[in-house]
């Protein structure tokens, strides 16, 4: 899993929350993770790309145990405030406590009431019936992970191989099961990244099955990705 109710918001954490490459990086890390050997989980918000809050005050926040960090932090410890949030900001397991955002409704549609915690402000563009509805969307992308898992029994019960292990940026692997296989390439990191191909000579040829940019499907074993692109290819 990437997330739980404990942990703060994958796409803030390890991908891009950014205008720019929230959509793309929140796909690239559940490709990873969604191809691979073992059981996925999904957290609430997560299969729409939910990021971390931009807490504006220590008021704002309900987590006891990040309360209690910013008053000894700054009360007894005399650190920063100002550090202090900014860091709380980051890693607050309230940042995964925040309501489900399915509408732009008052709250995020997710009462009609006062919720115990403020919804993300982003949530009238971040929501489950803008994200239904948008087949380009992180929903939709995940929909078609889980779909392909259950299609397809390599994904399932295929073997695991991790493929181009030194390289900096891009993280791979191998699933193969009974003539079939499948090859997972993601580009975590923000800048394109340049691999070496040598390594994937019997994939030149290999079909797109999965991809998460616009231009995938047009993608093959180049030996470069875009900054957050993962490709997933198919042989046999």
């Amino acid at each position: 899993y990437w997330n739980n109710h404990d942990q703060p918001r994958v796409v803030s954490r390890f991908g891009d929350d950014g205008p720019e490459h929230r959509v793309a990086s929140a796909k690239a890390l559940g490709t990873v993770l969604h191809l691979m050997r073992g059981t996925p989980y999904v957290y609430q918000g997560e299969e729409l790309g939910m990021a971390n809050v931009p807490f504006d005050s220590i008021d704002d926040f309900r987590d006891i145990e990040t309360l209690n960090h910013y008053a000894e932090a700054v009360d007894i410890q005399g650190e920063d405030a100002a550090d202090v949030l900014a860091a709380l900001r980051r890693t607050s397991r309230d940042n995964a406590r925040t309501p489900m955002q399915w509408s732009d409704a008052p709250a995020a549609g997710f009462t009609t009431g006062t919720p115990g915690i403020d919804a993300n402000p982003d949530y009238a563009r971040v929501n489950a019936a803008v994200e239904v509805a948008d087949p380009d969307s992180v929903f939709s992308h995940y929909r078609r992970l889980i779909d392909l898992r259950h299609r397809s029994s390599v994904v399932a019960d295929g073997d695991f191989t991790p493929v181009l292990e030194d390289h900096p940026q891009v993280f791979g692997y191998r699933r193969a099961l009974d003539g079939r296989q499948l090859l997972a390439l993601a580009n975590l990191p923000g800048e394109v990244a340049h691999y070496d191909t040598t390594e994937l000579d019997t994939w030149h040829d290999a079909v797109v099955v999965l991809g998460n940019l616009p231009d995938s499907p047009a993608r093959g074993v180049s030996g470069t990705l875009e900054p957050w692109e993962a490709l997933v290819f198919e042989l046999g």
